[in-house]
């Protein structure tokens, strides 16, 4: 109806970032409604934060090298991809800040909207990896008092010796590669 049609855009208004599910939840209206009203009647679709690296003209080159450098240790050694370790790490925020990759922004048009957050908030650093062997981690990267700390070389190395290599022990791998 044209009052639910005004609903929804005065609530889309007041929060543009609010998941459907908790709107339909906060207004009455089923999803699937809410989702139509959203698409079809005010022309609205759900837009994603995203974060950029500015890539140099020299990067394009170097990922060029690196793929046909995969390639050629691929031709060499058919058990290469069984040796990658793919990893990353993360920081999970205590703070309540919300993960981009679970945020949307509904408008007719990308409201390009930038969010705060503190400088230094509360946070958790883990490293978790995989690879044909299956799930390594997580490791936490901690101080003697058990705070986040962030990670930089030296504790990067102490966590692969103290932490990883040992769980590696009883492989029979000649070489691993790591791809963070």
């Amino acid at each position: 109806t044209e009052q639910q049609i005004a609903v929804v855009r005065d609530s889309v208004t007041l929060s543009p970032g609010k998941s459907i599910r908790r709107r339909s939840q906060q207004l009455g209206i089923p999803t699937t409604s809410l989702h139509r009203i959203l698409h079809k009647d005010l022309h609205m679709s759900a837009y994603k934060i995203q974060l950029t690296q500015h890539l140099q003209p020299p990067d394009h080159g170097r990922r060029r090298q690196f793929a046909d450098w995969v390639v050629e240790r691929l031709a060499a050694d058919e058990n290469f991809a069984k040796k990658i370790i793919f990893s990353d790490e993360a920081h999970f925020h205590l703070s309540g800040f919300v993960n981009k990759q679970n945020c949307r922004f509904w408008g007719t048009e990308n409201p390009r909207i930038m969010q705060q957050r503190e400088m230094h908030p509360l946070r958790a650093t883990v490293w978790c990896g995989f690879w044909a062997g299956g799930v390594l981690g997580p490791f936490f990267f901690e101080d003697h008092e058990g705070k986040a700390v962030t990670i930089n070389g030296e504790r990067y190395r102490d966590m692969i010796s103290t932490q990883l290599w040992p769980k590696l022990e009883d492989t029979e791998i000649d070489n691993l590669w790591f791809q963070q």
